[in-house]
């Protein structure tokens, strides 16, 4: 690998907003921001909207589709007679 081409690899705490959940990773992401952790240390912060706390896939929330019934739908409005 080629020195000085890469960004920098360091901890770094993403807050998601929505749910009030933050968590300490691993990213070449960078942020003025900065944050006190649990451990003492100050680490850049970067907010986001949607995190495993919070997207309606991974919390339960999502909402079923009704495929079947538009499928009948359209057949009823387009399909052969």
């Amino acid at each position: 690998m080629k020195d000085g081409i890469h960004p920098q690899y360091r901890p770094v705490v993403f807050r998601d907003i929505s749910a009030g959940m933050s968590f300490l990773t691993r990213s070449t992401v960078t942020s003025e921001k900065t944050i006190e952790w649990e451990d003492g240390h100050s680490y850049p912060v970067v907010d986001v909207d949607i995190s495993s706390a919070s997207h309606p896939f991974y919390t339960g929330r999502a909402k079923v589709i009704d495929t079947a019934g538009r499928v009948e739908k359209f057949n009823r409005r387009y399909g052969r007679h």
